[in-house]
């Protein structure tokens, strides 16, 4: 049986409120579909190499498809940037298929359209990525024009005056025109005063007006080079074919020095931190974060792996306590969730929010929110709501390795934040290990009140559409 029959028995067989033997038959085939593919999974060795110019190279057979994803990193995003030039990573990254000498602008995604694939690119706060899904035998074209911008792009004041403006409406439609978009960025803005994560990725839009060209070139000049990237290749290739073909396309490229990352250290919050945003809406919104730890090493503390864990038990499905409890018991939310991100190059929030019902008021859904943490601090979790969520937890994040991409950005993802993809099962096996009392420590000692910030949407009259607003015309370029 193929990975995608395991996966499919084992979602048609779990269901959290079916009878207790029929989930514990269900929990059993998902039990035995996990070992399956975490045993064929294990197999599928990954090959890492550094090449001369300090490129790394990592790769994955894969062979279950006749295609390859190509994925190649550079570990530079917002967290890199300072006033001034907020958001200059992610408009590079739209520069980056404007062309070289030798590929015209826009030729880029039409010849990997023209060769069967798709590509596409993005910009976090932790690094900047690009990538492409193609046939395995077009693995050779692909690394040849990711290789000749790596070094040979074209950045002319046209292209850059249109991008930009490209860029700032992009900004107006998915951050100033969406009332909890803006309260997202106010979190942040709020909860950070020294980390570059106060900034949004898309930047700030007087550093966006006032970005010149030459701010673009140094910061090409700066970033991207070997030494900074990593390259992913998974999918259906020979390791030794692949590993030549990124020595023949990427090897001649010039090694350059990477600048020295200056730390910038978030000093200890020492009270809470609140912030209203006033903006269109028809209904309130609330976003709170506690500063707590994040993962810097995979066998350090347990803290973040109990975090993780934490917020599966809060909002990991529609049988978890805030659904359970707040949208369907209570009926103060109309929407609950929480979320941790462990991994990242800078510090960590554990998130809660959502939108109180019709009737309620935020104020209300706040202490809720906070109220169901405080019970987990005091009663803990039961062994088998733990258990259950586990299961789901790591079982989704198996069968994630279905898919090329997914894998490639995995790799990727754990190269940049310096944990080293080796991390990815090691984490797994943590997560397995959690015990309820250890959920039930951090609630008790990671959420203290002086290290909160809160964020309130309080939502104004929403004025009539003008025409033309909103239409696919009016749309940014939707590549990224």
């Amino acid at each position: 049986m193929d990975f995608a029959s395991f996966r499919h028995l084992a979602r048609s067989c779990v269901c959290p409120l079916a009878p207790v033997s029929h989930r514990a038959v269900g929990l059993l085939f998902l039990l035995l579909a996990f070992a399956l593919l975490t045993s064929a999974l294990a197999a599928q060795t990954v090959h890492e190499t550094r090449l001369e110019n300090g490129l790394k190279v990592l790769i994955k057979p894969d062979r279950r498809a006749p295609s390859v994803v190509q994925l190649l990193a550079y570990r530079v995003g917002s967290v890199d940037e300072h006033d001034g030039i907020t958001g200059i990573s992610h408009l590079l990254e739209h520069m980056m298929f404007k062309g070289t000498p030798t590929v015209a602008s826009g030729e880029f995604s039409r010849r990997v359209s023209a060769a069967g694939g798709r590509d596409n690119a993005f910009t976090s706060r932790d690094y900047t990525g690009y990538f492409q899904m193609v046939p395995s035998s077009k693995l050779s074209e692909m690394m040849a024009l990711e290789a000749d911008r790596m070094s040979h792009l074209v950045l002319s004041e046209k292209e850059f005056a249109t991008e930009r403006e490209v860029v700032i409406e992009e900004r107006r439609l998915r951050t100033e025109d969406r009332a909890r978009a803006l309260v997202s960025e106010q979190l942040m803005a709020t909860a950070f005063v020294a980390s570059p994560y106060r900034h949004p990725i898309v930047g700030w839009m007087s550093d966006l007006e006032t970005m010149t060209l030459a701010d673009l070139e140094t910061w090409y000049r700066k970033w991207y080079s070997p030494g900074n990237a990593t390259l992913v290749i998974v999918g259906d290739v020979d390791p030794e074919e692949a590993l030549k073909l990124a020595r023949q396309h990427y090897g001649p490229i010039g090694a350059r020095p990477i600048p020295q990352r200056k730390p910038r250290v978030e000093p200890a919050q020492r009270g809470p931190r609140e912030a209203v945003v006033r903006a269109p809406a028809e209904t309130p919104y609330l976003l709170m974060a506690f500063k707590v730890p994040s993962l810097d090493r995979i066998d350090g503390d347990i803290d973040p792996f109990a975090l993780e864990m934490l917020a599966a038990v809060l909002s990991g499905d529609d049988n978890a306590r805030f659904a359970r409890r707040l949208v369907r018991g209570t009926r103060v939310a109309d929407q609950a969730f929480a979320s941790y991100g462990m991994t990242g190059r800078g510090p960590a929030l554990f998130m809660l929010g959502g939108a109180p019902a019709r009737g309620q008021t935020v104020a209300a859904l706040r202490t809720a929110l906070i109220a169901q943490i405080r019970e987990i601090a005091q009663q803990g979790v039961e062994p088998a709501e733990l258990e259950r969520l586990r299961i789901q937890y790591v079982a989704s994040r198996v069968f994630q390795r279905d898919s090329l991409m997914a894998q490639a950005m995995e790799l990727a993802g754990l190269e940049m934040v310096g944990l080293g993809w080796q991390a990815a099962d090691r984490m797994l096996d943590r997560i397995r290990g959690i015990e309820p009392e250890q959920v039930r420590e951090v609630a008790r000692r990671l959420f203290d009140e002086d290290t909160l910030t809160f964020v309130t949407l309080d939502p104004q009259p929403i004025a009539p559409r003008r025409p033309g607003v909103g239409s696919a015309a009016a749309q940014p370029n939707a590549r990224h």
